[in-house]
């Protein structure tokens, strides 16, 4: 072995990865504890229903708002608004049961249209589901601040940054882990369920017993908009199509059924369930309880007549029924406003696990890169939940974290995965029925989804025509426009993937004929990093090794020669000359030479190569090792093998130094450790 080569090996107890990574998201998990971070139906139920649990928190409060345009006397048609909008609620959590059960793999409506619809619908329903989970985590931040906003007016210019700041804690817990992730949110979801049950509970107690809660901005009214006979109509299909907002993130649990413990697909219908009807009861209390405490919440905080709107930002409808059923100044409202804010931030978390394990999806059938289907250290597809979050900030400070533009964008890619999905399962349920015969248990489960399925199709898809009518001039068409561009790019991506594979895949023209093996240890200076990789290329056994000075100028080279037989190199130096300063393009003629007189020999490259410690060395170092050995690479018959030399600097990394400190010499420390060439006696 050279003397510049040592066997001494890293330091166990040495960092494997910064410190700060370590603290931020914790140790890394063994791939055989995968299982233990599968979540039980209360831990689930927190997880994948945030985001439909949260919308009760807004979607009252927008489907109000729509109808204040029309004057406080169209407040009487936000009954019959709210109730199309829980039967529709019903019959998509029913619809999706169905999902569940059949495609039990994780891809949701993505899947189903992919398999029943064909790549062109399932690639629809991918682009539009990614857009809507970044859609998502922007509106229940934006949401959540609102509502701490309302709690503390103070914090109004800090809007964004504060927004921004959530986000980012997201992406923190959730590359925690499942475990952790719903170990953590579990507690405000469910003060959330259990203070706003409460305060409904409150609110109607006092209104039957005569003492109804008022709302502070019960005394406000509007100038009403004169509208004609289809502006009417218009305004009551976009008041259904904001209360809609409602069922965004009923789609999180068929995504997220891997996710879940044995048995999946019975634990992911039974919380399905369980937040359908959480849902369904907290949307139709609050939008009973906002009209007996005859809540205005106006889209324009101006057109309240009798509100000063330069005094501070509009309450928002929670803070409104809370504050009149409890008092603006209890503990009781302000524990409603921590839970709404809470349950609204965490609704971004339902993303946070949907979005990745789409993404996985995506990756593994070549529709998105190959690294969102990598597990990070937490076992969580890290590279998604990171891809996510950057998005999701880039959206809030664009939007300046303003909920009521952004909702405007929000639902569509729901409806569009809806309405798709629910087509594709009609297909599913009538391909099924065909291949069942007789009157079994099968085919009527089979015609029991046919029809539950059909429903659900015909339900969405005139949602979807509604929401697109009324939404698309208030900025929806932005999602309209986002959608194709990503569908197109994910296209690519699988042709791409389909090119490459096809060029690589083993066939019967595969010949090795290779009749040579050549190494080549790039040299410029006489250092140990060469002698390193001499040593590196002899303890190979090619058939012909040789050093390769490439002399740029021709000053160097009687130096380099004179240490080279001066340490008794054991391998011929080869100089090839540079007149024009290159230094991969004369290293490629000399290969190409040499193949040419020897035949198809194979070339390996020796590259030495510096490990720094500092993220400020990384430009002072290797900047030509990486330039020629990127050319190399290009040439057939050359393999180019990087030879590390660790930097004193690396004991950052690796836990000790490549080479002994000063004074170690002198002080007797390196008896059995040489890093020198080798010793010459003047003798």
């Amino acid at each position: 072995m050279s003397p510049a080569v040592t066997t001494d090996s890293r330091d166990p107890n040495a960092a494997s990865s910064p410190a700060v990574k370590r603290m931020l998201i914790g140790e890394p998990l063994d791939s055989e504890k995968l299982d233990a971070q599968l979540l039980p139906k209360k831990r689930a139920l927190p997880i994948f229903a945030s985001d439909a649990l949260s919308s009760v928190a807004y979607a009252p409060q927008e489907l109000l708002m729509i109808l204040l345009i029309g004057g406080t006397a169209f407040m009487a048609f936000a009954p019959p608004v709210a109730a199309a909008v829980v039967v529709l609620l019903i019959v998509v959590v029913l619809s999706y049961r169905q999902l569940i059960k059949a495609y039990p793999s994780g891809g949701g409506d993505y899947e189903v249209a992919r398999t029943n619809l064909g790549e062109k619908a399932g690639v629809v329903v991918g682009s539009a589901l990614l857009v809507d989970y970044v859609l998502t985590v922007a509106v229940s931040v934006s949401s959540g601040v609102d509502n701490i906003i309302s709690a503390l007016p103070v914090l109004d210019p800090w809007r964004v940054e504060l927004a921004v700041g959530f986000v980012i804690l997201l992406v923190i817990v959730n590359l925690r882990g499942v475990r952790e992730a719903s170990q953590a949110f579990a507690i405000p979801t469910y003060v959330f369920i259990g203070s706003v049950a409460v305060m409904i509970g409150t609110g109607l107690f006092r209104w039957l017993m005569g003492d109804a809660p008022v709302a502070s901005s019960a005394a406000y009214t509007v100038e009403p908009e004169s509208l004609s006979q289809v502006a009417f109509v218009l305004l009551l299909l976009r008041a259904f199509s904001s209360g809609c907002s409602a069922l965004t993130g009923v789609e999180a649990v068929s995504n997220g059924v891997p996710a879940f413990r044995a048995p999946k697909v019975k634990n992911a219908q039974t919380t399905l369930v369980l937040m359908g009807g959480i849902a369904i009861v907290l949307f139709a209390g609050l939008t009973t309880l906002a009209l007996v405490a005859n809540v205005h919440y106006a889209e324009n905080p101006c057109s309240l007549i009798g509100f000063d709107c330069a005094s501070g930002p509009q309450p928002s409808l929670m803070a409104q029924v809370a504050a009149a059923t409890f008092g603006g100044d209890s503990i009781f409202f302000f524990i409603i406003q921590a839970a709404t804010a809470c349950v609204l931030l965490l609704a971004a978390n339902t993303a946070f696990n949907g979005f990745p394990l789409l993404g996985s999806v995506l990756a593994r059938d070549s529709y998105a890169p190959k690294a969102l289907n990598s597990r990070g250290d937490r076992l969580v597809f890290s590279n998604g939940m990171l891809i996510l979050g950057g998005a999701a900030i880039a959206i809030l400070v664009v939007f300046q974290a303003n909920l009521t533009t952004l909702i405007q964008l929000y639902i569509i890619g729901v409806f569009v995965s809806f309405s798709l999905g629910q087509i594709g399962m009609v297909r599913h349920w009538r391909r099924e029925l065909k291949l069942l015969k007789g009157n079994t248990p099968e085919r009527r489960a089979a015609y029991s989804g046919l029809v539950i399925n059909t429903v659900g199709a015909a339900f969405t898809v005139a949602v979807l025509a509604i929401v697109t009518v009324t939404k698309f001039t208030h900025g929806a068409w932005l999602v309209f426009l986002a959608m194709p561009v990503l569908a197109f790019l994910m296209i690519g991506v699988n042709r791409y993937y389909r090119d490459v594979e096809h060029e690589i895949e083993m066939d019967d023209t595969v010949k090795y004929g290779s009749s040579g093996d050549l190494a080549i240890i790039l040299v410029g200076k006489l250092q140990k990093p060469v002698a390193k990789a001499i040593d590196y290329a002899l303890a190979a056994k090619h058939e012909k090794t040789l050093a390769v000075h490439v002399a740029v100028t021709s000053d160097d080279i009687a130096e380099l020669k004179a240490d080279w037989e001066y340490h008794r190199m054991p391998v011929p130096l080869v100089v090839v000359d540079s007149p024009y300063r290159h230094y991969a393009s004369p290293l490629i003629g000399f290969i190409e030479k040499y193949r040419e007189k020897h035949g198809p020999s194979v070339v390996t490259v020796y590259l030495p190569q510096y490990i720094v410690g500092h993220w400020w060395e990384t430009p002072l170092h290797n900047r030509r090792a990486r330039r020629i050995a990127q050319q190399l690479m290009m040439v057939h018959g050359v393999t180019v093998t990087l030879v590390p030399w660790l930097l004193d600097s690396s004991e950052i990394v690796y836990g000790r130094r490549s080479r002994p400190l000063p004074g170690d010499d002198r002080g007797g420390r390196i008896d059995q450790r040489h890093y020198g060439l080798v010793e010459h006696s003047d003798n």
